[in-house]
């Protein structure tokens, strides 16, 4: 039992809860882990790993499905070939959003500096900054 670790023991050590754990299992993005005579879940240090790396690339934008993409559960040779092209797709795609919301925020601010305080008498206005004449219906 040296080196393991039992559920609760490594969704502690890795910031996660059990629930996320038997989800990533379900998921594939985590192995499934050895059993003890007593029937109990015994994970090694390596799941702990595995665990930070998916957190770590969930927290810079990519979902699990991109994640699974990315890693090999049970191989930890450094980043696997295509990090990188997945990487800059990831970060065209928040370049992206970020440019369509400062888009709305520059939208927000002229119907604030407007003082639009009332959509119909706006929406009849041709000098509202709100984008009506833009949806297509």
């Amino acid at each position: 039992m040296s080196g393991t670790l039992r559920s609760g023991q490594l969704a502690e050590t890795a910031g996660v809860n059990v629930q996320t754990l038997r989800y990533y299992e379900r998921r594939g993005l985590l192995p499934e882990p050895r059993r003890s005579l007593g029937g109990h879940r015994e994970y090694d240090q390596e799941a702990v790993t595995v665990l930070r790396v998916i957190r770590g690339l969930a927290r810079l934008g990519f979902t699990l499905a991109e994640i699974a993409e990315l890693i090999e559960v049970g191989s930890h040779r450094g980043p696997r070939p295509g990090l990188r092209a997945a990487a800059t797709a990831k970060l065209a795609e928040v370049d992206a959003k970020i440019d369509h919301l400062t888009q709305v925020r520059a939208g927000l601010t002229a119907v604030l500096t407007a003082e639009c305080s009332d959509l119909t008498e706006c929406s009849c206005n041709p000098a509202c900054p709100i984008p009506f004449g833009e949806i297509n219906g």
